[in-house]
């Protein structure tokens, strides 16, 4: 999957939309809060998401796909992973983790500021 494709996919959830808060970084938000995390700092097309609840359950990418899918820096503690779109993790399993990110960010909404689509 490309990055741009993977940004398209992002925006098309409802409530998205795509903020630059730092230089170089694009985030894709839904309300007030990231879901995704699009960056190459070493040029290698990645997205970071919300993989589990915790550590423990963020844990199984990393064990699934050692050489695509690490603890995103600061925040991993909160199970954010940072996974490699141009690796060994396939297309709909690297959407289906930025579906369950989108879920877990708007569930944490509050109601005043989830989509209604």
């Amino acid at each position: 999957m490309t990055r741009e494709e993977m940004l398209a996919y992002c925006l098309a959830k409802p409530g998205a939309w795509l903020d630059r808060p730092w230089e170089g970084d694009e985030v894709v938000k839904v309300g007030s809060r990231i879901f995704a995390f699009l960056g190459s700092p070493d040029g290698q097309p990645r997205v970071g998401v919300k993989c589990g609840p915790d550590r423990d359950v963020a844990d199984e990418w990393l064990h699934r796909f050692p050489d695509d899918a690490t603890a995103s820096p600061y925040i991993g503690r909160s199970g954010w992973n940072t996974l490699r779109l141009d690796g060994g993790i396939g297309d709909e399993e690297l959407t289906d983790a930025v579906d369950g990110s989108y879920d877990a960010v708007v569930a944490k909404l509050p109601k005043r500021e989830r989509p209604t689509a």
